[in-house]
């Protein structure tokens, strides 16, 4: 077979702020990434599309599926993300149907926590741990869970979803139904936002240089880290107690941080849980796209049967 006939996947982790995106062999092997800032509005489909075909054209095949992890529950019926509020360029469109018909490949979505801890599952923890629960908390916060080797979804796609749990802000405030009273809490920007109002800035500061100023001694901010830290205590004891997964993975751009897990750690002895597991994820930001390559990869095989 010619290289440029050579099947490719891609894999797509597409987040509020940030596109990582990857296209590998049928064998799964990473052949190019690409990392851009997410585009608002009706500019994101046009975004997707245009990521995929340059990535075709960089690795020199032909792509015959394409996975996309977003950050909302997968609507088969729409062929798009509901509970999405970090991706408003995908509000009434059908991004299955509109890739697949520019593309002419098949697309397949799935929620990308989930889309992570297919990563962990084939190329991280879940070489050596049967179930765990991975946890991304940045733009916002969810949960993949892994029972017994397999991604467990939930009945209709939305096991995981704990950024709705009724707990960090006040769960009856109408204004709190968007993303959830504990993403209010958790989110990178409810971070930012409390460190900002204890230390009195009046100019925009992001999540990432809370971290940097809490290394460097600042009070407010290694006070913000503990407070985000507590909340996460909480919704991981929460979620021992319903699913007992035996591991938690954390990931993401705030949860993948090790200054958190002393904290974290110290607030889960004080909550009586200290034998707990947790640990960061060995993949970092590449989880999501390892993800869904190997969605990308079990798709178009499945396909292949079918056809055959």
């Amino acid at each position: 077979m010619s290289a440029a006939a050579r099947p490719l996947v891609v894999g797509i982790d597409l987040g509020g702020t940030k596109v990582r995106a990857g296209v590998a062999a049928m064998d799964g092997a990473l052949l190019h990434e690409v990392v851009e800032a997410t585009r608002r509005g009706p500019g994101l489909l046009a975004q997707l599309a245009e990521l995929i075909g340059r990535l075709e054209r960089t690795a020199g095949g032909r792509v015959v599926a394409t996975a996309i992890g977003g950050a909302g529950v997968p609507d088969e019926d729409q062929g798009s993300f509901s509970l999405a509020p970090n991706l408003s360029g995908l509000d009434g469109v059908g991004l299955v149907g509109e890739l697949e018909t520019r593309l002419g490949h098949r697309v397949v979505i799935e929620n990308d926590v989930n889309i992570a801890a297919l990563g962990e599952l084939s190329d991280g923890v879940g070489r050596s741990e049967p179930s765990f629960a991975f946890v991304a908390v940045g733009t916002g916060i969810g949960v993949g869970l892994v029972l017994d080797g397999r991604l467990w979804s939930g009945a209709a796609g939305g096991a995981g979803e704990v950024g709705y749990l009724p707990i960090g802000a006040d769960p009856l405030d109408p204004a709190n139904h968007r993303r959830g009273a504990l993403e209010e809490r958790l989110a990178g920007d409810a971070l930012a936002r409390r460190y900002a109002e204890a230390a009195g800035e009046t100019g925009p500061v992001s999540a990432h240089e809370v971290f940097d100023r809490a290394a460097a001694g600042d009070p407010a901010a290694v006070s913000a880290l503990d407070e985000e830290a507590r909340w996460l205590a909480y919704a991981l004891v929460s979620l021992e107690a319903v699913v007992d997964p035996g591991l938690f993975v954390l990931g993401g751009g705030i949860g993948g941080r090790v200054e958190l897990l002393a904290p974290l750690r110290a607030w889960l002895v004080r909550l009586g849980r200290a034998s707990v597991r947790v640990r960061l994820s060995t993949l970092g930001p590449s989880a999501p796209v390892l993800g869904a390559i190997r969605l990308a990869i079990d798709t178009a095989t499945r396909r292949e049967r079918e056809a055959s």
